[in-house]
């Protein structure tokens, strides 16, 4: 059952067509992935499957009664509204009833009467579920305090909240521009488990490669306005998609063959069209489309001049830093050596960001010191870290830091010709910098780094915005970049092909020092996990040189696994009895605070002993 229908859709953009006869549809349970370069249009195309643009030719219908939800790259909200008017829709009855709840729980001076009254409304529509999973999204997406108004936010916050919302409004068809962004690893990790085990109906934009692996079934290419199906996984669509560009290339290669022999006849006929077979002229027309296709594909090529680094680079001594009562970073060290290539993992607002701005001086510890080599030279990539004039042209930007950039093998080129290889064209550079895609200004923001010969380079979120493609070359250069690495990142992908040690912030100031990657990180949590669970399962290698787990259930296990069915089933005899007290009648605003948090309690027990059951099931099955 299709859920949305597009048909022959087409879009211009400034005289030039985005895409042309364009036509998509989106059945139940489909999870689909929309990738392109840069300014191909991905974000315009989703914009008028959810209706906020008009295509310029086509229709795009939506069945009667399926709900979208569509997630913005910028959302705007009124500022003076609080993060709970934009959370709960006042459309859903369930949900405007769990808003009170929470206002209610959140505010001690409310009347009994009010409170008797919103128990009742909960019970009567049973909000309990969907109350639990406010919780859940608003814990686990790291939503602030719902009081708080709109406008006080940070951007990311803006963009989590939007994502709480959408989830919260439980739509049919769920429309996504970059979800990932603004998430820290945990949350990304979180939605990606959410999306991929419901049944959920979404297309979406995303540049993470593990997040389209895990969660999409199709990928829908973009790509010189026409749109391409995949079914499967990206190393699928990477191999299917070098076949095409190969076929591609024979038929162009034909075509301009035998446009040759056409032309001729062309030219041998009489002037007058009539007079000419009219299926051959048309046949011609259609033929010149085919073998004027351009079939250059533009490719960044980054080949920057490194600034000569000497023995020392960076020693930091026993630093730490706080905020009021909030411990940043406590007494922390470390010497960084030639081709370090460090990530930084944490969650959001832990004070990653501001442990690179006192590595580069830009905010001075509270103890301790930070002393950088004579020969290092830094650069700091961060969302803000290079202001970009909106009023100034391409060019302009980046004659401001030289008129002419030497590369890796010595040589110079001219601003010109440097923006050219950063896939801006001559026509392109005279453009104005506000008229920009968030693509291009990050890349022009990068160009304008690089273009300081750094030889530490820092860098913070540098995917956002970047397609795909663009972030294969960035990973190509830095992985030959001979100097210092110090990356923040939510792609996981980007992160385990770069770095090879991590600093990880735990909180209350404290950082520990990882030898590996991300994955391998994830490794290591995961064992420890089980060790605190039970023991961990032993590795054994197979014929086939792949590990498996090979061992037999322990008699504590057994009885375990026999205990925690009847422990479960006690666990959900209590939810009912204190969901029945919370809708009883009682006015003590203390006591209903007190039950509220005991079902929240016993729903997260009865989810920690169900995963645990599952994983004994399978050692004891």
């Amino acid at each position: 059952m299709n859920y949305l229908s597009a048909e022959l859709i087409a879009k211009t953009y400034d005289d030039r067509w985005l895409f042309k006869d364009v036509s998509l549809g989106i059945a139940q349970g489909e999870k689909l992935a929309l990738v392109g370069n840069n300014g191909v249009g991905k974000s315009t195309l989703l914009k008028i499957l959810t209706g906020e643009i008009q295509p310029d030719i086509g229709k795009v219908s939506i069945r009667d009664g399926i709900r979208l939800g569509f997630l913005t790259q910028q959302p705007g909200v009124d500022g003076q509204l609080t993060v709970k008017d934009v959370l709960f829709s006042d459309s859903n009855e369930i949900a405007k009833v769990v808003k009170e709840y929470e206002d209610c729980i959140h505010h001690p001076d409310t009347s009994p009467e009010r409170m008797q009254a919103v128990l009742e409304r909960m019970e009567e529509l049973n909000a309990w579920d969907y109350e639990n999973k406010v919780h859940e999204i608003i814990e686990k997406l790291g939503v602030p305090d719902i009081d708080k108004r709109f406008g006080e936010l940070s951007g990311g916050q803006k963009k989590r909240i939007f994502l709480a919302q959408l989830l919260l409004l439980e739509p049919d068809l769920i429309i996504m521009d970059e979800p990932t962004n603004h998430l820290d690893l945990t949350a990304i990790e979180w939605l990606e488990n959410y999306l991929s085990g419901q049944n959920i109906t979404l297309i979406m934009v995303t540049h993470d490669r593990y997040f389209l692996d895990n969660v999409a079934t199709e990928i829908i290419e973009l790509d010189r306005g026409q749109l391409f199906r995949y079914k499967g996984k990206y190393a699928y669509f990477l191999e299917k998609k070098a076949e095409r560009e190969e076929i591609l290339k024979v038929e162009v290669t034909k075509a301009k063959n035998l446009l040759k022999k056409e032309l001729e006849w062309m030219r041998r006929q009489p002037r007058a069209r009539g007079t000419k077979a009219k299926y051959r002229v048309d046949a011609y027309y259609e033929l010149e489309k085919k073998a004027s296709q351009d079939l250059k594909k533009d490719r960044l090529e980054l080949d920057i001049r490194e600034a000569r680094q000497g023995g020392k680079i960076l020693e930091v001594e026993h630093i730490s830093k706080n905020f009021g009562d909030l411990a940043i970073v406590t007494d922390f060290s470390y010497v960084f050596k030639k081709k370090d290539r460090i990530g930084v993992v944490g969650k959001n607002g832990i004070g990653k960001s501001t442990f690179l701005d006192m590595i580069v001086g830009k905010l001075k510890p509270d103890s301790g010191e930070v002393m950088p080599g004579l020969t290092t030279k830094y650069g700091y990539f961060t969302q803000e870290s290079i202001a970009l004039n909106p009023g100034n042209r391409l060019i302009d930007e980046v004659k401001e830091i030289a008129e002419f950039i030497t590369l890796a093998d010595g040589t110079q080129v001219s601003a010109s010709k440097f923006l050219d290889i950063f896939l801006f064209p001559p026509e392109k550079q005279y453009n104005y910098v506000d008229k920009l895609s968030g693509g291009e200004k990050k890349r022009l923001q990068l160009l304008k780094l690089l273009v300081t010969n750094p030889n530490f380079l820092i860098l913070d979120e540098p995917t956002n915005d970047f397609d795909i493609d663009t972030l294969n070359v960035l990973e190509d250069f830095l992985e030959k970049f001979s100097g210092c690495l110090l990356l923040v990142s939510h792609d996981r992908y980007f992160m385990d092909h770069l770095v090879d040690q991590l600093f990880i912030f735990e909180g209350d100031g404290k950082i520990r020092l990882f030898n590996g990657n991300y994955s391998d990180y994830r490794d290591w949590l995961d064992q420890q996990e089980l060790k605190i669970k039970g023991k961990p399962t032993k590795q054994v290698v197979t014929e086939k040189g792949q590990t498996e787990d090979k061992r037999k259930v322990s008699f504590k296990e057994k009885q375990e696994y026999e205990k925690l069915q009847q422990e479960i089933e006690l666990l959900e005899k209590r939810k009912e009895e204190i969901t029945g007290l919370l809708t009883g009648g009682s006015t003590d605003h203390a006591e209903l605070q007190k039950w509220a948090q005991e079902v929240q309690d016993i729903t997260t027990a009865i989810d920690e002993k169900s995963l645990r059951w599952l994983v004994l099931a399978e050692i004891v099955d």
